[in-house]
């Protein structure tokens, strides 16, 4: 294969509303989050793709119930990478915040974050292309979404805080794979928290468009939720106002703070 050869990353549908993305060179594949095999199953044999790699960003059935079906159709031997925890059918590999990840087919290298929030062990996984081939990459699980973040389930709004901000530190170019397609009731959120984020008011109209079309609002990018995302945007002023205004807290003093009090509201929201 040409090393040049540009990656692809396709998003697989599942269940309502997840995506399974698929990261191959035309020939090899790499498969994130397979909550369901079936549909893997039928992407790979459609495209003749060679599975060569499982990634699992944290435990919830809806994103590792296919793994072992998987397995089972293409051989045993296939490595699945995941969290620490007994909680990951057929993990073979443990990743852990700072490791480095080396896949030879399809060519790519992985940096692992531990980003807890959504779960306590949740992991993401970065890729920072050097060769100007692709812009940054990365699967992120159900920690950010597009105009979103997770739901608390085990974490604190203080982990989740603290994970979204790693994020917030990579390339504003670097694509975001989330795993559901939860836009547009996160923008319908995220306006009740900035109703005058002129960003904002363009991608609701933009994702409106998308979805009409019966097209993927992802992948978005990190600059894109820095400008749009409630939950990126806890140091600012309007976003720290609202938080005060539902609270009726005067003294958010940390994003963290604002995250706790806005993430709270996006449950009853």
């Amino acid at each position: 294969m040409d090393k040049n050869t540009l990656l692809q990353v396709w998003p697989i549908p599942a269940f309502d509303d997840n995506y399974i993305w698929c990261i191959h060179d035309g020939h090899s594949a790499l498969v994130v989050d397979p909550g369901d095999a079936s549909p893997v199953i039928e992407y790979l044999l459609q495209n003749q793709l060679t599975l060569t790699g499982l990634l699992i960003t944290h435990h919830h059935a809806d994103h590792t119930g296919g793994i072992l079906n998987l397995l089972d159709r293409f051989g045993a031997s296939i490595p699945v990478y995941g969290p620490a925890g007994n909680d990951i059918p057929g993990r073979t590999e443990v990743a852990m915040e700072g490791d480095k990840i080396e896949i030879a087919v399809p060519r790519i290298s992985l940096k692992v974050f531990e980003v807890p929030g959504h779960t306590l062990s949740h992991i993401a996984y970065f890729a920072n292309i050097q060769a100007n081939v692709l812009e940054p990459m990365l699967f992120c699980g159900d920690t950010l979404f597009a105009s979103g973040c997770g739901r608390l389930f085990e974490g604190t709004p203080t982990q989740m805080s603290q994970s979204l901000a790693k994020f917030a530190a990579l390339p504003k170019n670097t694509l975001v794979f989330c795993t559901h397609e939860y836009t547009l009731s996160n923008i319908r959120f995220a306006l009740a928290v900035e109703p005058n984020n002129l960003n904002l008011l363009s991608w609701a109209d933009e994702a409106k468009a998308l979805r009409a079309q019966h097209l993927p609002t992802l992948p978005t990018t990190i600059g894109q939720e820095l400008q749009v995302n409630p939950f990126m945007r806890c140091d600012q002023a309007d976003v720290i106002a609202k938080a005060k205004e539902v609270s009726g807290e005067n003294d958010l003093p940390t994003p963290a703070h604002v995250l706790a009090v806005i993430r709270a509201w996006k449950d009853r929201f």
